[in-house]
């Protein structure tokens, strides 16, 4: 992978993670205190939705199969300085969000970041072979 790239995909990686913070900054609400399923439809949802994105943007910068893990931490890792930030200053950042949601809403990060980074880790590993 190019330096450029590698670069590229740092601050698509953060344009990402800004986005989904305002969205649920604005939004966060609506997932986070609702019913049990509607909860947990919510909960797999969206990291269903961030693969995909991340899927869209390898592919669109052409990055090799047997690369993607790597590429995808370089657009995860902005990301999860960023939510780290976050949920240690959770009123801050999440002022419409209770106190009380920042697990759930930690689980909700934490499984995405999970199913992106096992989506690369899968592909990078079939193309090695």
């Amino acid at each position: 992978m190019k330096t450029q790239d590698a670069v590229f995909l740092f601050v698509a990686g953060l344009i990402v993670w800004a986005l989904g913070t305002v969205y649920y900054w604005a939004h966060g609400v609506r997932f986070l205190e609702t019913t049990s399923v509607r909860y947990w439809v919510n909960f797999f949802l969206p990291g269903m939705l961030s693969a995909a994105i991340c899927v869209v943007i390898l592919r669109w910068r052409r990055v090799a199969p047997a690369h993607w893990a790597s590429a995808m931490l370089l657009l995860a890792i902005p990301g999860m300085i960023g939510e780290a930030v976050v949920l240690s200053n959770l009123a801050t950042f999440m002022p419409r969000l209770q106190a009380a949601l920042g697990g759930p809403y930690g689980a909700f990060l934490f499984t995405t970041y999970a199913l992106v980074l096992g989506v690369a880790e899968v592909v990078t590993l079939k193309a090695r072979g």
